[in-house]
């Protein structure tokens, strides 16, 4: 038997959950999932070496280039293939950015305003916070537009 997959450590979730080529009629989707998408920014995006990128997502080096690889094919494909990207799913926990929260109040998009609260910037509708998810990770169940901190 298998033994359980480690959660992976991510600090970045987009602002969008989909991309689209442009002129192109949604066909197909590849689901990039959230832990390829932090892989493919610590290695492309941020220059990180594979050991110190594996480092900051709490797993191996052997896995994270596992990661990688398959991120980068999905994106290949994807740019190859005209075919649209939605980013869900993967074995993640949300991690706040070093440094965050200590003496400059709540980090930027992390976590609930005062009032504890995610809201909606389109309709107003509220949420209760859900400690350990950023507010902008959570789509409105009325309108499906990203929460924001209340």
């Amino acid at each position: 038997m298998p033994r359980p997959r480690r959660c992976r450590s991510v600090r970045f979730f987009p602002s969008f959950t989909q991309f689209t080529p442009r002129g192109v009629k949604v066909q197909e989707f590849i689901i990039l999932t959230v832990d390829e998408l932090e892989a493919v920014r610590l290695k492309d995006l941020k220059d990180l070496g594979q050991e110190e990128a594996a480092k900051k997502m709490g797993i191996s080096q052997p896995t994270f280039n596992r990661i990688l690889k398959s991120a980068r094919k999905k994106i290949a494909d994807s740019l190859v293939s005209g075919k649209s990207i939605r980013i869900e799913g993967g074995e993640y926990k949300m991690v706040l950015p070093r440094g965050a929260g200590r003496g400059r109040g709540r980090a930027g998009g992390f976590g609930a305003g005062p009032s504890g609260e995610c809201v909606c910037p389109n309709c107003g509708y509220r949420a209760p916070h859900q400690r350990g998810v950023p507010c902008y990770a959570q789509k409105c169940p009325k309108c499906g537009a990203m929460m924001t901190r209340g």
